[in-house]
């Protein structure tokens, strides 16, 4: 099979996007891969924005608002570079406000609801080493505004890490509750880890034209590689494979239908409101 008909036999986003341009898949594809990237940062910003006030130390309480903070301003750079690309005249914030829930592009592994807090720091530890894994291969994208872009997220993204690290270690090494609730977490979360590096519909072309460096099935080898590595050495159960692959960006939980209705709140009731 061609890439071509690979791009044709994939089927479409769950939102219709108008690019310019993208006769031949090229700027579809490229699209996609912005939605997706922009929908996980500003959901995972916003679900961890929740603990703002609630965490379970004054310092953790600074730390998680800034990270989330650091998610909403990726998740808004990242939609405007797709406005860019929208031949339909939405901006950022047309993007990421005015659309119903299953519009969203976001993986399922960020469909889980907040939790307690081991449950926000697998999620977060899951969701920071796979995006890692995909930034990585975007440095050299073809691309150049979204290259540019990539090197400016990845400096902030490693102290994102090396916080969600430290806690990993913390909670894994710490007997009885702590360790039982993270592998609890694990338990519930890890078949979906997998769905921030599951392929994209168009990802040959991302691949033929040079916007990202190799495919996502590639990727997400490496990254379970590395995760095995740091499981094995921390006593915690393995990856499962990933549950319902075809499915990883779609069939949006009611936890995040409810975080929808907070986000949109304000938008719906002052039409025109930015962010």
């Amino acid at each position: 099979m061609t890439d071509l008909e690979n791009d044709a036999a994939r089927p479409d986003p769950p939102i219709a996007m108008d690019f310019a341009g993208a006769g031949d898949g090229r700027t579809n594809a490229l699209g996609v891969l912005l939605l997706s990237m922009a929908d996980d940062e500003f959901v995972i910003g916003f679900s961890d924005s929740e603990w703002t006030g609630i965490g379970p130390l004054l310092e953790e309480d600074v730390a998680i608002s800034s990270i989330a903070q650091d998610e909403l301003g990726h998740a808004q750079a990242l939609y405007t570079l797709l406005a860019e690309l929208v031949a339909d005249g939405r901006d950022a914030d047309a993007i990421a406000y005015d659309r119903p829930p299953e519009g969203y592009l976001h993986a399922r592994l960020l469909d889980h609801p907040r939790g307690d807090w081991a449950a926000t720091i697998v999620r977060r530890y899951l969701y920071d080493t796979a995006d890692a894994a995909r930034l990585e291969a975007l440095v050299d994208s073809s691309h150049r505004p979204l290259a540019e872009l990539v090197a400016k997220i990845r400096r902030e993204e490693r102290y994102h890490l090396m916080h969600v690290e430290t806690w990993l270690e913390r909670l894994a090494r710490a007997p009885g509750e702590p360790r039982d609730r993270l592998i609890a977490a694990l338990a519930e979360m890890a078949p979906d880890a997998g769905t921030v590096l599951s392929p994209l519909p168009g990802e040959p072309a991302l691949v033929r034209h040079g916007i990202i460096g190799e495919p996502f099935d590639a990727i997400e080898h490496r990254w379970r590689n590395g995760m095995g590595r740091t499981f094995e050495r921390l006593g915690l159960p393995a990856l499962p494979a990933t549950r319902d692959p075809d499915r990883a960006r779609a069939d949006h939980s009611p936890a995040f239908r409810a975080l929808h209705s907070e986000f949109t709140m304000v938008r719906r009731s002052e039409v025109g409101a930015t962010w």
